[in-house]
């Protein structure tokens, strides 16, 4: 029960926010126009099994006229069913891809809000494969969630119908055994009952493991899934080291995983099937063995058997829920569970923005630098990296930041762009700055060229012929007549010339602050110099911070820090008049 009343508060904070959104009155309208026709659905069910009674009734008693007549009452009942079960169809599928829209919208602003993506990863959080999440798990759970409803309402409503049929059915066929009648009130309700309670303590007695076994298939399938797009996305590096043996080991090591759960779950769905199946059957025949000796005793008719079989089924049916569909429960509850996960994941990394043992990144008012104040830096496991109180990136000036590799350079940066949270201290970067950080692999969205440079700002922000003219002034002039085209530029273009289009890019955006982090490295040193002296010229008043190993760097730069070992840490030294030293 504990298990039970966790999920259904799950989905409950899962679910009531969309029926609270700004979309609430059309999803409110559609549930409720989904559950009218269920609840006409059950009262068709009832009035066929009246209409059962008298129908057979008719053909024992050779009743023509009665016959005929019935003939037109289920052709009117089944035209009736057909139409509420087309229209609840689709308004059920209306309402699902609302209810998916607004979920979907609102888990991608969760995630996407902040470098909550990003911390996500860094705290290594269960709620991998998030395009799982986004993709899958949300349509599922929109979907398992109605049908579930919709099957419990119909079981709870059905139940309330036929119980009080199946009681009066009862007293007119009494209990029959061993040629002695027993008057027991409303006995065929007693046996639906038990039948019912006995079919689902072992379902799940047998189904149980079904849950666990669901969860760990989909995680199993998402890591399969996300390393051969991983594969996809670094084929060239894997080519060039032949790694193609280590990668097919890899990928097939998880694929295994795959394989064995799934034999876990035939083992498990072919005994629960066997036992459903043969539980299923049994219900048939259950309430003639019941009733027959009343007919055969001439106490009820055929009209009466074939109702109080079809009162019996649907009560039995209602009851028995829970067998009916485990399968489907046992799949539901790992979806939730893994949405639960996400969420849970998405808040952690929240909480550990606005935590008090975080960096604070804070607006200074009237502030012309950027300012370090008291800032430790440490690793996600506690460790200490960096330590830096006082030093002031100063508006205007050109940084070079010198340190061996792993010292931390490069978490600097993340925590100067608000996305490291781990350590101490605030950094303050004067209201309304702009920034911006170039690495030294650019990313680029799939997307037109025009779109890809102008990322993360909108296409139409700049015109046609500025981009041109800014590929031409990084050496990219061959791309400036490619703008509309549509590719995969990361795959396309060279690292240099991912870094040049990084830097046209910058020029486009003309930010307050620019930090290269080693953005440049894949140039030749005259290439570099050359893209240096066009920063300096087009961006005057943009302050530069660079990352970069190279002796050459510290002519286009007016200070040079150094990250120096000191403890347990490094921390940050002004070199003054010290030229950088290759690394």
């Amino acid at each position: 029960m504990k298990n039970i009343r966790a999920t259904l508060a799950t989905v409950w904070r899962i679910a009531a926010p969309y029926f609270r959104s700004e979309d609430k009155w059309a999803g409110r309208a559609l549930l409720a126009a989904v559950i009218t026709i269920q609840l006409a659905l059950v009262a068709i069910d009832v009035l066929v099994n009246q209409w059962q009674n008298r129908f057979f009734n008719a053909l024992q008693d050779y009743n023509w006229e009665v016959f005929v007549r019935e003939i037109g009452v289920f052709c009117v009942l089944a035209s009736c069913a057909v139409v509420l079960a087309v229209y609840q169809l689709y308004l059920n599928q209306w309402l699902q891809i609302r209810w998916r829209r607004w979920l979907t919208r609102h888990y991608l602003g969760e995630w996407m809000h902040g470098a909550n993506h990003y911390r996500m990863q860094l705290q290594g959080d269960a709620a991998d494969n998030p395009d799982q999440r986004l993709a899958d798990d949300v349509r599922l759970f929109v979907e398992r969630t109605l049908d579930i409803g919709l099957s419990l309402l119909n079981s709870v409503v059905t139940l309330f119908s036929f119980v009080i049929i199946l009681w009066g059915l009862s007293a007119v066929a009494p209990l029959h055994l061993f040629g002695q009648e027993y008057a027991i009130p409303g006995y065929l309700v007693w046996a639906a009952l038990i039948y019912a309670v006995l079919g689902t303590a072992l379902t799940q007695w047998i189904g149980s493991p079904l849950v666990r076994l669901d969860f760990k298939q989909q995680q199993f399938e998402a890591d399969f899934r996300f390393n051969l797009v991983r594969a996809r996305e670094n084929s060239e590096q894997i080519a060039l080291l032949q790694g193609e043996h280590a990668e097919r080991l890899g990928l097939w090591a998880r694929f295994h995983h795959v394989i064995e759960n799934w034999y876990g779950i035939m083992s498990r769905t072919k005994r629960l099937t066997a036992f459903t199946a043969s539980y299923s059957q049994a219900a048939v025949i259950f309430p003639y063995i019941l009733v027959a000796p009343a007919f055969f005793e001439k106490k009820v008719q055929l009209g009466g058997l074939t109702q109080t079989a079809s009162a019996f089924g649907s009560v039995q049916s209602a009851l028995s829920i829970f067998v009916t569909i485990y399968r489907t429960l046992a799949d539901w509850r790992a979806i939730v569970a893994r949405l639960d996960g996400f969420e849970a994941a998405i808040a952690s990394a929240a909480a550990l923005e606005k935590s008090s043992e975080s960096i604070g990144v804070v607006a200074s008012q009237g502030g012309t630098a950027i300012d370090l104040r008291q800032l430790t830096l440490r690793l996600p496991n506690g460790t200490p990296l960096v330590s830096a109180d006082g030093l002031s990136l100063r508006s205007g000036e050109r940084t070079l930041l010198t340190g061996p590799s792993g010292s931390g350079k490069s978490t600097l940066f993340r925590a100067i762009a608000g996305i490291w949270p781990f350590g101490s201290g605030s950094i303050a970067i004067p209201a309304g700055a702009s920034v911006m950080m170039l690495p030294q692999r650019p990313y680029f969205p799939i997307g037109s060229l025009h779109e890809v440079i102008a990322y993360p700002g909108e296409a139409k922000s700049f015109s046609a012929d500025r981009v041109r003219e800014a590929l031409t002034l990084v050496g990219l002039p061959k791309l400036a007549e490619r703008l509309p085209e549509q590719a995969h530029w990361n795959r396309m273009l060279s690292l240099g010339e991912q870094q040049r289009l990084g830097v046209a890019r910058a020029l486009l955006h003309a930010p307050q602050y620019l930090f290269l982090d080693e953005a440049t490295a894949s140039l030749d040193e005259p290439s570099e110099a050359a893209l240096y002296d066009l920063l300096g010229a087009k961006l005057p008043q943009t302050t530069i911070v660079s990352i970069g190993h190279r002796s050459t760097l510290d002519a286009f730069h007016q200070r040079h820090v150094a990250m120096v070992r000191d403890g347990d840490r490094f921390t940050l030294r002004e070199a003054v008049g010290v030229k950088p030293a290759p690394v």
